[in-house]
């Protein structure tokens, strides 16, 4: 082993590859990638930690902190995978998860298809009791009732169990005497309360939200107990921390009572790596796009900050349809998910034309390439043909591409069909795939504000360096960004965020009632709550810092948008209506009439810890000796087809080397493609920043 030294390392389970990075005090000292074993997802995990640590001769004592993201909730909800779950609401209101908000997504399909609840509605009951909007008790919780209901679930089999109480948010009286009779009838099951989960407004939120914990809650304590557990045997010392969806971390204690908060983990750590890196060379403003072997995710980066939202949609019926999806209450970093990864399957449509998902081979069978029983044609194996993808040397050359099964399934599924050549057909997937990912991405920057021809192109992922030109080149993007172990950037991502939680109440009032006493009571009680959470995770409560935010509308709206709270301080309340009002500005252009009323709906604060100390760059040489390592032929249509193409090793590409396209810049975990009208350089963090020729066909 080598000398001792503190190690951190970040792992995140994708739905094709699991990820790994290893960070000390000097930088990336090792990253692994391997495929994601889905009926057994930590065995993944201990894999390519135990290769990686002997590859490197690395001793896992020395392991201090361990950041750990996963798709594990995602794919729970998507496959209906959770406990067998019963909803326990107020009398008449037991149809709420079903009717939803009456929206119809798409107002002309006449054969619109709607979410499906997670729970049907034999198992979900109403009890009679009654708290009103203000707080009040109109009528009391009926026990009797509540104490059959449970003895019948425990009969039924009933695994799980959601609370969810009409007004909750304001009085959780009723909720807690619940919980308490279930688990005096039955012990065994299962109990959420929706005022714990989510105490926010808003009924058919609050119940999805609470539903979807419980759901998944005994499937995230399993399989966490099995990491920690492998984790241990391999020589740890810690227990892992647990990536969150807004982009903090958290004890595994805090992620197995609210797992819902996990729902995003993995693709927030691209963006928070996104940040990093942009922090050390002055972009405040990017555009973060991370394209992996299932999915591709685009998130906007605004003053060094990746935007959160505290909505979520999940199992949408319709992938890019908001309203589509059964709702999350939950902080989340705010990124669109595309059908678009190196597995999406490719076919012909009924016009004639090539689409591209959103449909994934995954990694079990996974594209024909991988040789393991694949039979549909995907991007990675239009990649291939292409000769982006160098089939013997993919993973390092721990895993060799069957580039003649690529070729044949891209010729049997497209190109005869079409009657064109394979490499046309493969030209013709890839670029289908960067004008969807270009697509979406464009309108998601759009919808917030921003100009993405003004934006660099932050990409990462295994794929995001391959297809990350012609995404920025669909997009008008003047730059694009490739940081080091781009395809594993997630995993560094991690350790870079630090220990959080989110507090929300939700205490509706105009703004003109609200004194000062009673804001420093509300904002003090969450932060105090906030406190005692870290506090219990390892972080000394005079490291923890509090942000408050309120989220406001006018009245008669029926949306509300977050405001920074200012100072509590005698103008507090005026400089709060200015904040609101440049808000909505930004927002809409232009503010209501002078003398229009504002309410405050809902009180949030973000506790966090420090920053993690965490350099994400890695040692490079001090000249480009040897870095050019061969020629093979790629396809190019704006050079004319096939063309030998000069192909580097990144790392060994010193600090300011500069490469013309047509170029191939190749790394275990991703290959980095330079079309012929762009210059690639790299900088002094070792990412490498590539420019197109302004004009010229890229």
């Amino acid at each position: 082993m080598t000398h001792s030294r503190a190690l951190r390392v970040g792992v995140d389970i994708g739905g094709t590859f699991t990820d790994m990075a290893i960070l000390d005090d000097s930088g990336i000292v090792a990253v692994g990638k391997t495929l994601t074993t889905h009926s057994e997802p930590a065995a993944a995990v201990e894999r390519v930690l135990r290769e990686t640590l002997v590859a490197h001769r690395l001793d896992p004592a020395d392991i201090t902190t361990f950041v750990h993201g996963t798709t594990l909730v995602t794919n729970a909800l998507i496959e209906r995978r959770g406990a067998r779950t019963a909803l326990v609401t107020t009398e008449g209101f037991r149809d709420v998860v079903e009717m939803g908000r009456e929206h119809r997504y798409e107002l002309y399909d006449l054969d619109l298809e709607l979410p499906r609840p997670l729970v049907p509605r034999h198992l979900r009951f109403g009890v009679r009791e009654r708290v009103l909007a203000d707080g009040t008790v109109d009528t009391p919780l009926d026990t009797t009732t509540v104490k059959q209901l449970a003895a019948e679930l425990a009969a039924a089999h009933v695994q799980a169990v959601a609370v969810c109480f009409l007004h909750s948010h304001t009085n959780d009286a009723h909720e807690r005497q619940a919980r308490e009779i279930i688990r005096a009838t039955a012990p065994e099951l299962r109990v959420a309360l929706s005022s714990e989960v989510n105490p926010e407004i808003r009924e058919y939120e609050r119940s999805s939200t609470t539903l979807a914990n419980v759901y998944v809650q005994q499937l995230v304590e399993t399989y966490l107990e099995d990491l920690r557990t492998r984790l241990r045997g391999l020589g740890l010392r810690r227990d892992p921390l647990i990536m969150l969806s807004n982009g903090g971390v958290a004890a595994i204690d805090v992620a197995r009572r609210f797992p819902i908060r996990m729902l995003e983990s993995g693709p927030a750590g691209g963006a928070l790596g996104a940040v990093a890196f942009g922090r050390g060379a002055q972009r405040p403003n990017q555009m973060a796009f991370d394209m992996g072997g299932t999915t591709a995710k685009l998130c906007m980066i605004e003053g060094h900050r990746p935007l959160v939202t505290h909505t979520f949609e999940v199992d949408r019926v319709y992938r890019l349809r908001a309203g589509s999806g059964l709702p999350v209450r939950a902080p989340v970093i705010d990124m669109i998910e595309i059908g678009t990864g190196g597995g999406s399957i490719a076919r012909v449509d009924a016009l004639g034309l090539i689409t591209v998902g959103p449909d994934s081979a995954g990694s079990e069978p996974g594209p024909v390439g991988y040789g393991r029983g694949g039979t549909r044609c995907t991007v990675t194996d239009a990649d291939v043909v292409l000769g982006y993808l160098d089939p013997h040397s993919f993973l390092g050359g721990d895993m060799t591409l069957d580039a003649t099964g690529a070729a044949a399934a891209v010729e049997d599924q497209i190109a005869r069909r079409l009657g064109i050549s394979v490499a046309e057909a493969a030209w013709g997937i890839h670029a289908t795939a960067n004008e969807s990912m270009a697509n979406a991405a464009r309108v998601h920057a759009i919808e917030r504000g921003q100009d993405p021809t003004r934006l660099p192109l932050f990409v990462s992922g295994g794929n995001g360096p391959l297809h990350g030109p012609g995404v920025a080149s669909a997009l008008g993007s003047p730059t694009m960004v490739v940081p080091p172990a781009a395809g594993v950037l997630s995993a560094l991502g991690f350790l870079s965020a630090p220990m959080s939680i989110d507090i929300v109440r939700s205490r509706h009032a105009e703004l003109h009632t609200v004194d000062l006493a009673t804001a420093e009571e509300i904002f003090g009680a969450m932060e105090r709550e906030g406190t005692e959470v870290l506090c219990g995770s390892g972080v000394p409560e005079a490291d923890i810092v509090h942000e408050r935010t309120l989220e406001m509308r006018f009245v008669g709206q029926g949306s509300e948008i977050e405001v920074p709270a200012p100072a509590l301080d005698g103008d507090w309340r005026a400089a709060l209506a200015e904040g609101f009002a440049e808000q909505y500005r930004q927002r809409f252009g232009t503010v209501a009439p002078v003398g229009v009323r504002i309410e405050i709906l809902t009180w949030r604060v973000a506790s966090r810890g420090p920053d993690p100390q965490a350099q994400l760059r890695r040692d490079r040489p001090a000249t480009a000796e040897a870095a050019l390592v061969g020629h093979r032929d790629a396809y190019f249509p704006s050079a004319g087809g096939y063309v030998s193409t000069a192909v580097y090793e990144r790392y060994r590409l010193a600090v300011g080397t500069a490469v013309e396209g047509p170029a191939l810049v190749q790394e275990r975990e991703s290959t980095l493609v330079v079309p012929p009208a762009a210059t690639c350089t790299v900088g002094d963090d070792g990412s490498i920043l590539v420019e197109f020729t302004p004009g010229e066909t890229r």
